[in-house]
């Protein structure tokens, strides 16, 4: 394309790519969309300026731009397109602290863990923790709202977003928000970027807020023979207190981690779930008796707590790995819905009954304590009839959320895979406010088409 060559040349060197086998990596998410198709070319800029100019290209000559973090995403929401730009801020990697305000400012290509790591050394915590937190980027959290495993407790991405640079679709830059803990001026326009997949405008710099580094608490862990039991079980401790975890694992992610990692985990318990207190002292101390005496109260096969930080996060670990496991058991297709706490039971057995009458397998591991399930579809894409059991199954689940008053995701994003799903939980008038929004925004549409709405 000749206007390739005009951007090439307002970039710096090496900047845009468009080796084919480059471009073909560039393709997919962790979703791995059938879908996807071949960019014109990857750009991988490393200052705002970039962003600017690249949006600025492509606003004049209408073409479509996909902002892509480290390719984590498992709804689809960096799926190239064919004859479009993916944009990707790998190469943002700029981090300062500031440890009097408690924040940072960071650019978007900045690994979760790397800030972690990067603010620890003040003796400071950034809290939002997706399981993946080692290989996702804050950008693609920011782009996704991203949760994790200390959201019962903590919150998710936009409770700790203060500011934000963005790239609107026209190359314009704004900044919203800032090192304010307190701010009200204004329409709340940056949350309105949080979550917004990259479809109202490209994030380069992100004012985080962090806190003081995190107590290494207690751990309890328990299994179940029931799947009920274990999660009314979640209802009770969380109508009482608030853990810092509250993770659940379903006996197929139980025996998928016991296959590779060998730690001696229950192979015949329906349930497990992995409780934290982080709170010091006493507080923490009866926080973990009281999970401890409600799992054993709901019939809990096992019960085993530890104050060893070592011991606990071990377990903690072995939910991480619940994905990774259980894929290796065949390809899969990764929910992402929540429902209302008291609610949390009615979906689990629902999604067992999916897979039952589908016949299909699929694990259900949750961040509990909150509602968040993730069921985990596993099929053989050789078995074409199995592959449309499981899309049947994907459908099916998120209706059922949505009936039980939840949501099609917590916090993977929209994407591509599940727009279809969208205007049955949202309804036709707000479907419409997101348009036009969209609109007003993007009037061209460049910027990441198809995903989100």
């Amino acid at each position: 394309m000749d206007a390739l060559a005009g951007l090439i040349a307002e970039l710096p060197d090496g900047m845009v790519l468009t080796d084919p086998d480059i471009l073909a990596s560039y393709r997919q998410d962790r979703a791995a969309d059938p879908a996807a198709g071949t960019p014109l070319a990857v750009v991988r800029p490393r200052r705002t300026e970039d962003v600017q100019q690249v949006l600025r290209w492509a606003a004049a000559h209408r073409i479509a731009v996909v902002p892509r973090g480290m390719g984590t995403g498992l709804s689809g929401g960096a799926t190239a397109l064919d004859g479009g730009i993916v944009l990707s801020t790998e190469k943002m990697r700029d981090i300062s602290v500031d440890p009097v305000t408690r924040t940072a400012v960071v650019q978007p290509g900045l690994l979760n863990a790397e800030v972690k790591k990067a603010v620890a050394e003040y003796g400071l915590w950034y809290p939002p923790d997706p399981s993946s937190f080692e290989i996702c980027s804050i950008g693609g959290n920011v782009a996704t709202n991203a949760g994790g495993l200390c959201c019962v407790k903590y919150g998710v991405t936009t409770d700790y977003v203060l500011g934000l640079q963005v790239v609107l679709a026209d190359g314009t830059a704004v900044r919203l928000g800032g090192p304010r803990l307190k701010d009200a001026a204004g329409l709340p326009l940056t949350k309105l970027f949080v979550g917004s997949e990259g479809t109202l405008g490209v994030v380069t710099e992100v004012t985080v807020k962090l806190l003081p580094a995190q107590h290494r608490g207690a751990t309890v862990v328990s299994t179940f023979d029931s799947v009920s039991a274990a999660c009314d079980a979640v209802v009770t401790i969380t109508g009482k207190i608030r853990p810092s975890m509250l993770e659940f694992m379903d006996s197929v992610a139980i025996n998928a981690v016991e296959d590779k990692l060998k730690m001696g985990l229950d192979r015949t318990a329906a349930a497990m779930l992995v409780a934290s207190s982080d709170d010091r002292g006493a507080a923490g101390t009866e926080d973990v008796e009281f999970m401890a005496a409600v799992f054993t109260e709901h019939g809990a096969t096992e019960v085993f707590s530890t104050s060893d930080p070592d011991e606990g996060e071990a377990f903690v670990a072995a939910r991480r790995f619940a994905i990774p496991a259980v894929e290796a058991k065949g390809s899969l297709l990764l929910e992402d819905v929540g429902v209302p706490l008291p609610a949390l039971a009615e979906l689990v057995s629902g999604v067992e009954k999916i897979a039952a009458d589908r016949d299909v397998v699929i694990s259900v591991i949750a961040h509990a304590g909150d509602g968040n399930t993730h069921p985990l579809i596993v099929f053989d894409p050789a078995d074409a009839a199995m592959e449309q059991r499981a899309q049947q199954a994907f459908g099916e689940i998120m209706d059922l959320a949505v009936g039980l008053g939840g949501t099609i995701t917590g916090e993977h994003g929209v994407g591509r895979l599940k727009r279809p799903w969208l205007a049955g939980q949202l309804g036709p008038e707000v479907m419409e406010l997101n348009r036009r929004i969209k609109a007003a925004l993007d009037p061209d549409g460049i910027l990441n088409p198809g995903a989100g709405f």
